[in-house]
């Protein structure tokens, strides 16, 4: 960012004042040396700080970072939660209902204590508690498909708590991750990629479509200066709550690889045969005694998992990074499906998606968007001729 100072009259040698100039770069005097006038410009190693401080500053206020991966955690999580509350419909009154084992005043008692509410709570109907969860379900296919975004995050972030709060006690790990994600995400403009609110806006675009309304603040100054301080303050927002999930991952990432290591079973590494042979967490037992079967493979994994989430926060500006989100993808697909844990894998796959740069996105979707126009562009395959039956001849009469 460069910034604009006013000329200022410097003294030279022969008593006249010369014009100087600042900038980004140092001052410069006028066609002369500064040999030839009584000024000296700044050292480069006093202005290089100042410099990067306004690179930076511009950076987080002009320029949004990883709109693809708010987007994919917007997909992601939005996908994650409607498909569990669609598995759970079955199951929903046993869990969040007016006659759950963790009754609505047992609830609120706890909300008392805590602090937390949950719109759940308002009523004990069975008629309420149906509507809540179908608007639940509603708000959650409209985050996932980006309409209205700064309202269906918020929105979404609500459900998420609400849900969550109902009852604490009655789910897995996965969904204290993504009630936390959940309210990240509404400072984020994720709704700027991959969604209604993007198809919306380039159709605009594309029509050159704009109500009265629109050209009316386009023509004020005072609409313009305040747009541009909104445009700022949003992508600031947006920066700071993507670096805010950045830093959560990587502090639960090492958290949890320091804590392993502290443990006894992680250091001779039998960690995972104990783990595999958990009757709860034992959702097909024949894979895991299969799986137990491999002690070498136990001790590798084991160690394999604590080298994984220890190196990982240290590996974020290197391309180590992309290695280990591949071997993370593997340790949560494993837990997936050996522990029975969907939600709770599903939601720290999401998570290391913020890692992935734009760049890897926009490829895939080029590489999409190319392999569908080929398809459509293939030519059917000629269709084998019919020939219609033939009318049989009539016997001769004898």
């Amino acid at each position: 960012m460069t910034t604009d100072q006013p000329s200022t009259a410097v003294p030279t040698a022969a008593g006249r004042p010369h014009a100087t100039t600042g900038g980004t770069t140092g001052g410069t005097i006028g066609a002369g040396s500064a040999a030839g006038t009584g000024a000296t410009a700044a050292p480069p190693a006093a202005r290089a700080p100042y410099s990067r401080l306004d690179r930076l500053f511009t950076a987080l206020t002009r320029h949004p970072f990883s709109l693809y991966g708010a987007a994919t955690l917007r997909i992601g999580y939005g996908l994650c939660y409607l498909a569990f509350l669609l598995r759970e419909f079955p199951h929903r009154e046993e869990i969040w209902g007016p006659d759950a084992p963790w009754t609505p005043a047992l609830a609120r008692a706890l909300f008392r204590e805590t602090g937390w509410f949950s719109f759940l709570t308002l009523s004990d109907g069975r008629a309420y508690f149906n509507v809540c969860y179908v608007f639940a379900l509603a708000v959650c296919a409209l985050f996932l498909l980006g309409w209205r975004t700064r309202l269906t995050s918020v929105l979404f972030a609500v459900v998420v708590a609400a849900f969550h709060a109902r009852a604490v006690f009655m789910t897995d790990g996965g969904d204290n991750l993504l009630l936390l994600m959940s309210i990240y995400l509404t400072g984020t403009a994720c709704g700027r990629r991959w969604s209604l609110d993007a198809r919306r806006k380039a159709r605009r675009a594309r029509t050159g479509a704009a109500d009265r309304w629109a050209l009316s603040r386009a023509s004020s100054d005072l609409w313009c200066r305040l747009a541009e301080v909104r445009t700022s303050l949003v992508t600031t927002a947006h920066n700071c709550a993507m670096f805010v999930i950045a830093a959560q991952v990587c502090l639960l990432y090492g958290s949890a690889g320091l804590y392993k290591v502290q443990g006894g079973t992680w250091q001779n590494g039998t960690a995972l045969h104990y783990v595999v042979n958990l009757d709860l967490f034992r959702p097909w037992p024949a894979l895991s005694t299969l799986v137990d079967g491999y002690p070498l493979f136990i001790a590798v994994s084991s160690y394999l998992a604590v080298l994984i989430q220890v190196a990982f926060p240290f590996a974020l500006f290197s391309r180590l990074k992309y290695v280990l989100l591949a071997l993370l993808l593997g340790m949560h697909l494993g837990i997936a499906v050996l522990m029975g844990l969907p939600v709770f894998s599903g939601a720290m796959i999401i998570a290391d998606a913020a890692f992935i740069p734009d760049r890897f996105y926009r490829a895939a979707a080029d590489g999409c968007r190319r392999a569908a126009g080929r398809l459509r562009r293939r030519p059917l395959a000629p269709r084998a001729a019919v020939v219609p039956a033939q009318p049989r001849e009539a016997e001769p009469v004898r």
